[in-house]
């Protein structure tokens, strides 16, 4: 049988990889895209896929949001499948409830495992998929900030890597991308296009957006003094001593970070 399959992920290179990975499967056919909650909710209302690859963080409402306005009004409730950056998402029910999890980056044998665990719900049309998904958001709770493991992707050598938050010393926005630099290398991100996007990635980590462009980690910063006009200068803990700036608008609220 064909799966309908809708993918939806605010960013672009993240639906680029997921449809290339979708497209090595013969019987998954994608009729559609989406980048927010309300383009999600309308292209599933539309179209009535079989499968929904959901992000859980997207602009507005998240993609729990999604599943409580699209699942009361269609006959036949479609499988979702939450493709996150976050593990801490009650893991256990999202298993429990039969509706599968994948944390990016998306690997192609846990894709695999997902396609064949959906074609076999999707195959049985007396499984209770409304009454499963209804168990799922019934049990899931939303981390808290102190909740959230997350883990930064980069690239390196043509592969993906996984860093911890606190290996990083701090991102900048440099010829038209975010890079991450560590103790010793420089790596740029993957599948996060924007400051304001890392930033809400790392929330609830030690992150503080000192510059426009620049997003610190607090716990990085090895010495700092107040600077002209206003503004105040770090030197952080990596290998180069690198020396950020804090924008004069954004020192009330580092030094409140600090508790000064």
């Amino acid at each position: 049988m064909t799966i309908r399959c809708v993918i939806v992920d605010d960013e672009a290179p993240a639906r680029d990889e997921l449809r290339y990975l979708l497209g090595s499967h013969d019987r998954i056919e994608i009729v559609g895209e989406a980048a927010t909650a309300a383009q999600a909710i309308q292209l599933c209302l539309d179209c009535e896929p079989d499968l929904v690859f959901l992000d859980i963080q997207l602009p507005g409402e998240d993609g729990f949001e999604v599943i409580r306005a699209v699942t009361p009004q269609l006959d036949a409730t479609p499988l979702f499948v939450f493709v996150t950056a976050y593990d801490s998402y009650a893991v256990k029910a999202f298993e429990e409830s039969a509706v599968d999890y994948i944390l990016k980056p998306v690997e192609e044998k846990r894709l695999a495992t997902t396609l064949e665990r959906a074609s076999r719900l999707l195959a049985d049309k007396g499984a209770p998929l409304r009454e499963q998904i209804e168990t799922l958001l019934s049990q899931v709770t939303r981390p808290t900030s102190a909740q959230k493991h997350t883990k930064v992707s980069v690239e390196k050598n043509g592969r993906i890597r996984l860093l911890d938050p606190a290996d990083i010393i701090y991102c900048s926005y440099e010829d038209q991308k975010i890079v991450a630099h560590t103790y010793d290398e420089v790596v740029p991100i993957y599948g996060i296009a924007s400051m304001d996007r890392m930033e809400d990635h790392l929330d609830g980590a030690s992150f503080f957006r000192a510059h426009r462009a620049t997003l610190v980690n607090l716990d990085a910063i090895r010495e700092f003094s107040p600077w002209f006009n206003g503004k105040y200068s770090l030197i952080m803990a990596d290998q180069m001593r690198s020396e950020l700036t804090v924008s004069r608008t954004r020192v009330k609220d580092f030094k409140h970070r600090l508790g000064l």
